[in-house]
Parts: C-alpha cells; sequence; structure tokens
C-alpha cells in the first residue's frame, strides 16, 4: 500500500507530466512513467470496466506512474473485450490479474487504489470492503443507493483514514469553477430560483424484453448482490440497470448528483427544507422501466427554489440545451452546462449584465484523476475535489427527489437529526433493502 512508502512528492513536474501524457500515445507516455521512481508508482484495479469503469481506467493511465495491475468484472465477455483493447495501446497484459469477485482483487497487497465503475447497488458494499482492505477508492457517482449507505460510506472512509473521490469530475473542470465564483460575485444580483434540467433525447424508454436464460460468461448472482433475486432481463442489465429502483434511481440520481451539485455550490446552500415531486412514465406507459422518464422536483430553501427537471427522449431544455443549470438573479440569468456558461441579461432591470458564451477549455475527468493520484501521493485528504462527504451529501438531495416522487407526498427534512420528519417514510425509503444473504456494513 502506499502508506508504507516513502514519498517525495515534486508537484510542479507531476502536473506538467501529465498535462503532455493526455496528448501523446503509450509509447511515449511509457518515458514519463519511467522517470517515476518505483518507491511512488500507485497500482490500481478496477472493479466494473463496462461503462465509467473503463472511461475511468482511461484517465487515470494517462496519469505518470499509475500502474494497471487487476481488473475484475462478472462478465467474462467485458473482460475478454478491455483485454483485447488494452492490448492494442501497448499494455503488456500478461501479468495483469483478472476476477469477477472484487473481494479476490482486493486481497492483492500490490495493488495500492481501486476504482469502482459497478451498478449504484453496488457501490457502498465495494467501496467498504476496499477501505477495509487498505485500499485508496475512486468510487462512481451516485455514491450511495440510498441515504443510509451514503452514511455509511462516510463512516468508512473516516474510520479507515482513505483517500476516497467521487467520480463527479465536474467539479475539476475549470468553467465550472468559474461560473460559480461569477455567481458568488453577486453580479447577478438576488437569486430566488435555480432551474436544473436534463433532457436527454438520446436516452428513450426501454421496450418490454422477455425474461431469458443468463448468457454465458456473466456471474448473475455476482451482479444482483443485494439486490432482490429476480429471472434475468436485458432490460435490467448493463447500462439500462439504472432504471430499476432495485439497482439505481434513474436520471434523478444518474444526472442529478453532477447537476444538484453545482446549483447547491453557487448558492452555498446545504439541505431544503421540504421536498415534493410529480412525473411519471409519460413518454412510454407501457415501458416496464421503474424510475420516472418524465419528472420535476420542487426543493424548498429558506431564501430561494431549487426546481429539477427531466425527460427521457426530449432534447430541447431550456436555452435550447438538453441539460444545464439556471441561476435566475434579478440582473441576469448565468446558465451552466458542460460545454460552458453564459449570463443572459434581464430586460427589466437598471442593472443590466450580459457575459458572452465561455466554452470548455479542459477535460475534468483527465483533471479528476490527476488530483485522485496527487492525493493518494500527498495524503493531503482536503485537496480532493470531490471527496466522500460531498459526494454523499449530493447524493441525499437526489435520493430525497425519488422519495418524494414515490411516496407521493410533500416531505419536510429535520437537519439536525438528518431524517424526515415522517417516521413511515423513513421506515420505508431510508435504507435499501438487501438480500441474498448480504446485510448493510455496520462501522
Amino acid at each position: 500500500m502506499l502508506s508504507r512508502k516513502k514519498f517525495l512528492y515534486q508537484a510542479s513536474a507531476l502536473t506538467a507530466g501529465a498535462f503532455l501524457a493526455s496528448a501523446m500515445n503509450n509509447d511515449v507516455f511509457a518515458i514519463f512513467k519511467n522517470r517515476i521512481a518505483p518507491s511512488d508508482q500507485v497500482n490500481v484495479g478496477v472493479i466494473g470496466v463496462n461503462g465509467m469503469g473503463w472511461s475511468n481506467l482511461l484517465a487515470i493511465l494517462k496519469v505518470p506512474g499509475v500502474n494497471l495491475v487487476a481488473i475484475c468484472d462478472i462478465d467474462k465477455n467485458v473482460i475478454d473485450k478491455r483485454l483485447a483493447e488494452l492490448t492494442k495501446m501497448n499494455i503488456d497484459v500478461s501479468k495483469l490479474k483478472t476476477f469477477n469477485d472484487h473481494r479476490g482483487l482486493l486481497d492483492m497487497n500490490e495493488v495500492d487504489a481501486v476504482i469502482i465503475g459497478t451498478p449504484d447497488h453496488w457501490h457502498c458494499l465495494q467501496m467498504v470492503d476496499a477501505c477495509q482492505a487498505g485500499k485508496d477508492v475512486y468510487v462512481e457517482k451516485p455514491v450511495g443507493n440510498s441515504i443510509t449507505e451514503c452514511n455509511v460510506m462516510i463512516a468508512a472512509q473516516k474510520k479507515y483514514n482513505r483517500v476516497v473521490q467521487a467520480g463527479q469530475w465536474q467539479r475539476s473542470q475549470q468553467h465550472f469553477v468559474d461560473a460559480v465564483d461569477f455567481v458568488h460575485s453577486g453580479k447577478l444580483g438576488n437569486i430566488r430560483t435555480v432551474k436544473v434540467w436534463c433532457y436527454l433525447g438520446w436516452k428513450k424508454p426501454i421496450p418490454f424484453v422477455a425474461d431469458s436464460a443468463v448468457p454465458a460468461g456473466i456471474d448473475y448472482d455476482r451482479w444482483l448482490g443485494p439486490a432482490a433475486k429476480r429471472a434475468f432481463n436485458t432490460n435490467r442489465f448493463h447500462f439500462t440497470f439504472r432504471w430499476f429502483w432495485d439497482y439505481a434511481g434513474g436520471l434523478m440520481t444518474d444526472w442529478g448528483v453532477h447537476l444538484l451539485d453545482y446549483a447547491l455550490l453557487g448558492m452555498n446552500a446545504t439541505v431544503p427544507k421540504t421536498i415534493s415531486a410529480m412525473g411519471g412514465n409519460f413518454a412510454d406507459p407501457n415501458s416496464p422501466q421503474e424510475t420516472p422518464d418524465t419528472l420535476c422536483t420542487m426543493y424548498e430553501f429558506d431564501k430561494f427554489n431549487l426546481v429539477w427537471d427531466h425527460a427521457l427522449g426530449i432534447q430541447n431544455g431550456l436555452f435550447n440545451r438538453e441539460h444545464g443549470i439556471a441561476f435566475i438573479g434579478d440582473n441576469g440569468t448565468l446558465e451552466l452546462d458542460r460545454s460552458g456558461w453564459e449570463v443572459v441579461e434581464e430586460g427589466r432591470s437598471t442593472n443590466k449584465i450580459k457575459v458572452e458564451r465561455k466554452l470548455r477549455i479542459d477535460n475534468g475527468l483527465d483533471k479528476h484523476m490527476e488530483n485522485f493520484v496527487n492525493v493518494i501521493r500527498s495524503r493531503k485528504l482536503a485537496e480532493l475535489k470531490c471527496p466522500i462527504e460531498s459526494a454523499s451529501h449530493i447524493a441525499v438531495l437526489s435520493q430525497m427527489g425519488n422519495i418524494a416522487f414515490r411516496s407521493g407526498k410533500k416531505l419536510s427534512w429535520n437537519k439536525s437529526t438528518g431524517r424526515f420528519t415522517d417516521e413511515k417514510i423513513n421506515k420505508k425509503y431510508l435504507a435499501a433493502a438487501y438480500h441474498n444473504g448480504y446485510k448493510i456494513p455496520k462501522l
């Protein structure tokens, strides 16, 4: 583990090397890797390499001194595909360990850090297991699949004192930081409403698919883990798992943790007083997906309202953008999304303000991974861009919206207890049900 190493870290050299490496092929990149002392190398294992786990792996391999030593996935087809792709990248996979059970990967003494890119319902268990094994962790968002899981994950990081970064990479992207700085400048005037939207035309409601036999190479019991036992169905597997409550929380948690995060950062807000939501499967009422394809959630804060609005199969959101955050002030509205930000003047204001569009200038995921590795080496946890406390906070906010929708009630939140004021709601929704012999970790 890295903690046993004596590390002398040259920050400027690493930053320059990471920037150059992002634009170089693997042969040239190897030159920079060889300049990193053996004691300063970071050995990484990846758990779940089919979606964002793979993107995260590609990003972290750009950081000098990082070595891939193991990958884990319950689908052998995915493992074989990734080994072939790594080979094409001139990476020697002959010594790369492969697993279908994450516990085998965590037993490897040479693994310093792990990336968790599995479905949401596995995040808590695997992150806690990794911390207990003495590994540093990069865990995909949303970090927990319930409010209780988020609290457990915070406790695990504190107990085992590990570096834990969440995959909310927009926190490392410069134009998001610049936009929030502008909001904090006060130039927009009094902000009474913040609107956050996610209109994804490319994510269509899923059609009915019959149950089938488990495809060859898939350890389906391991995939289910703590989720309820069900017959195999392709709708509930790989990418579209996110539309079922057993495994995830739909767009509310999938994109909500990214966008709502910056809404709260911009407003210096913590938790709402009340939460209400309305929506349903309006695009295709016959779709088997459980999470709503259309949802509007209202969060009430002391001095402003926060509105979340999402729709699958439609791409024309506010400002003709598929997603974004709008800080609506007396003097103008700042619109922020992954491509950039701008300020649209308020026509009735006597103190009008307008800012032409500022475009994205960097790769947020690459920078987020650089930050993770830097902190692994420095052990300065305060320098993490998205520590588990911040990620859990916004995951809880997103879970609040889903719980308001599922319960059909306007809910009140008690900030001091970290619970809803309605104990019936707490009993039913605060914790995700665990099955198949799994239990939520107790720390």
